[in-house]
């Protein structure tokens, strides 16, 4: 690759979260129920039938949450044994993290309630029980990793003070003593430079990293139980493998049983030892891993099994002419020196070349911090980059930002996180529209109206919902609202950044079959950078590899996937569990 110049500008704690109240001593004592028939349930009836639930580690029993109005969960029964790592799985909604939390009692109990339920842990009923009693479950006796740990850990105090905070609170530890634990529980769960992450804050870490920093903290005090909600979520899959490796490795050796709450079903069949199948609120199959994923009784599991992202892109034609071309493309951002130092420049893409034909997909994969996202945001000019940018031919990274205006009608970007990148003050219709207010501003409204009609059914969304405000809809729903907002403006070029991350399985497939359509439908040409192989085997033509900021391998897909040169590249596939 081409070498660049540098110089180029460019809340509560988790420990705190567990210790505090909120219990469902204010929301009605377990066991009560409100007289309605509970659903069939093969899951709750298999419970029924255990001896003693006081036998189990943890037995839950005809659990039912309800928010407001709504039944979250169904009369739900599980239970989890020593040293056993349990899954329940399901798509988002099907109320497998309520049922998580509610043995904790950390759902928002100013909304949520349990109309009925058993939760008896080590023998002893603790649905219903005391704020005091709960502080001295949770994370002492069990422990718990939140989906997103940029969430759950203070921002404002070290990694170290948070690990060591709650093994004071909980154990009475001195502060020497508490501080050569911490140090010692990162470097078990094998962060680099343990004494240096003590004293490091959330946000230097990188994502995985944090996430081990939440598995420290939540083995701080040796718990009996920990429950894992979705703990690889949006981690790039070397990270994810060496999360589920750590998981493994600290069941083995402590017998400590794991709760793992997942989507991600290729996760559940490696490491769990049973599963529970969830959906609706109802547990609907119950058996060990091996048999679930091998003979799926229930239709819904089967459907889960099958759900995910499968096919392959159309061939392009021979003929398919350059829509945007990078050379020697580079990026670097500037950090603070000295006091009278020079500022120090992080090169975060370097020397990069690349192709993207009429109507091609190519896949950028690689782990965070690789470059990946910052490679799109530099194309679109939306950070400072230095190269040659051609878009059909011509340069766009050399001229003023009142020229490119009229372009960007062309070069559209589908952020990772619908939610944050759609404003919560806007209709749906208002979202759709505003790019055509923006750059078609001769239309009538009522020309508006129709192609935003018209690109909500080409997303799969009712065009009578055009009054609802993004928090009305789901994971899936919001991902359809940012293509359709795209798509509305009839692009060439569009970079997807994490599109599919986070969501359910069977959404996943539904999202990558739509950009497939659209892609066909429209000739557009994407730019997908994803960490998630199995989406972009189905979706792209060509896949190219970063590592550090450099391409290390390049190619077609199927070259990639099934012939890879580059170890690095050897070293994802290995790790990402692709079927």
């Amino acid at each position: 690759m081409g070498k660049c110049r540098a110089g180029l500008s460019s809340g509560i704690d988790y420990f705190a979260r567990m210790g505090q109240g909120g219990g469902g001593s204010k929301q009605g004592s377990a066991g009560r129920t409100l007289g309605q028939e509970k659903p069939a349930n093969a899951g709750t009836e298999a419970i029924k039938k255990r001896t003693n639930m006081s036998e189990h580690l943890l037995s839950v029993e005809d659990l039912s949450v309800r928010f407001g109005s709504t039944d979250a969960v169904k009369g739900t029964s599980f239970y989890v044994d020593r040293g056993e790592i349990v899954s329940i799985v399901g798509e988002s909604g099907s109320g497998k993290s309520a049922s998580a939390l509610s043995v904790l009692q950390l759902l928002p109990y100013h909304i949520a309630s349990h109309p009925s339920g058993t939760i008896i842990f080590q023998g002893q009923e603790i649905l219903g029980a005391s704020d005091r009693d709960m502080r001295r479950l949770r994370g002492n006796e069990i422990g718990m990793i939140f989906q997103e740990p940029m969430t759950s850990l203070n921002p404002l105090h070290t990694v170290g003070r948070q690990i060591v905070e709650t093994m004071r609170i909980h154990r009475g530890l001195s502060v020497k003593d508490a501080e050569a634990e911490a140090t010692a529980l990162l470097e078990r769960v094998r962060l680099p430079d343990p004494p240096g992450k003590m004293l490091a804050y959330p946000h230097e870490l990188s994502g995985g990293q944090r996430q081990r920093a939440m598995i420290a903290m939540a083995l701080a005090n040796k718990p009996s139980l920990l429950i894992a909600d979705e703990p690889t979520t949006a981690l790039d899959v070397t990270a994810q493998a060496g999360i589920l490796e750590l998981l493994e490795e600290l069941n083995r050796e402590t017998n400590m049983a794991i709760l793992l709450i997942s989507h991600d079903l290729a996760i559940v069949e490696k490491v769990a030892t049973r599963v529970y199948v969830m959906t609706q609120g109802n547990v609907v199959e119950e058996g060990p891993a091996a048999q679930i994923f091998s003979a799926p009784e229930h239709t819904y599991t089967q459907h889960l099994i099958q759900a995910r992202p499968r096919g392959r892109p159309p061939e392009l034609p021979v003929t398919a002419k350059p829509v945007l071309e990078l050379k020697h493309f580079c990026i670097n951002y500037r950090g603070r020196g000295g006091m009278f130092g020079s500022s120090k420049v992080f090169q975060a893409v370097k020397g990069v070349n690349l192709q993207v034909r009429e109507g091609e997909a190519l896949g950028v994969v690689g782990e965070s911090g690789s470059g990946k996202t910052s490679l799109g945001l530099g194309i679109l000019r939306l950070i400072e980059s230095e190269g040659p940018i051609l878009y059909l031919g011509k340069r766009i990274d050399n001229i003023s930002t009142q020229e490119l205006k009229p372009l960007r009608k062309n070069l559209q970007i589908v952020f990772q996180d619908p939610y944050s990148s759609l404003s919560p003050r806007l209709s749906l219709r208002d979202i759709v529209a505003e790019g055509l207010e923006l750059h078609e501003s001769h239309l009538t409204p009522e020309e508006v109206d129709e192609r935003v009609r018209q690109a909500l059914e080409e997303v799969g969304l009712d065009p009578e919902w055009t009054r609802r405000y993004p928090h009305e809809f789901s994971g899936g729903q919001r991902q359809r609202i940012s293509l359709a907002r795209v798509q509305v403006l009839k692009p060439t070029f569009v970079i997807l950044d994490e599109p599919t991350s986070a969501l359910d399985m069977s959404v996943q497939a539904q999202i990558v079959d739509l950009l497939r359509a659209l892609q066909q439908k429209h000739k557009m040409s994407y730019l997908f950078i994803s960490h998630d192989l199995a989406v972009v085997r189905s979706l792209c033509h060509s896949v190219i590899v970063m590592k550090d900021g450099d391409v290390v391998e390049s190619g077609s897909a199927d070259d990639v996937f099934h012939r890879p040169q580059a170890p690095y590249t050897q070293e994802l596939l290995a790790a990402a569990m692709l079927a």
